[in-house]
């Protein structure tokens, strides 16, 4: 899992992306309705950084900022690190480790293609749980 590409771990995502001007609270609902923690800021097709909901916490509610008119550029991570499609996903996680983030960007010549997260590490064992715990209903069902 570690030396698979990053690439696929990104390939059934759609990118969530938004322009450092939206207010906090549009981001918010962006974020909400898109069901991700982190939002691509873009200027034109170019990463610009990322805003993710440790910045509306962090940065705007614990600082007491007001998420209906501070701009998502006042709050975000300018120019973060970001990772090519073709590096292996042990790479993002080694960055997310040592930076203490969770979210990277995976970029193509200056492009947002897409987002890994730390949740990206455990999905497969999710999955797998998950198919043991139906089974377990079911052989449950079987044996009433």
């Amino acid at each position: 899992m570690p030396q698979r590409p990053v690439r696929s771990v990104i390939e059934d995502q759609h990118s969530v992306t938004a322009s450092a001007d939206i207010t906090v609270a549009d981001a918010a609902r962006i974020m909400k309705q898109n069901r991700v923690g982190a939002l691509l800021v873009v200027e034109g097709e170019r990463l610009a950084g990322i805003f993710t909901e440790r910045d509306a916490l962090f940065r705007v509610v614990a600082e007491g900022r007001d998420p209906r008119t501070t701009h998502v550029a006042d709050v975000m991570t300018w120019n973060p690190r970001t990772i090519a499609p073709d590096r292996p996903f042990g790479h993002a996680l080694h960055l997310m480790y040592e930076g203490e983030f969770r979210h990277v960007p995976v970029v193509e010549d200056g492009r947002p293609l897409g987002m890994v997260s730390a949740r990206d590490a455990l999905e497969p064992d999710l999955r797998q749980f998950i198919a043991e715990l139906e089974s377990r209903g079911h052989i449950g069902e079987i044996l009433g």
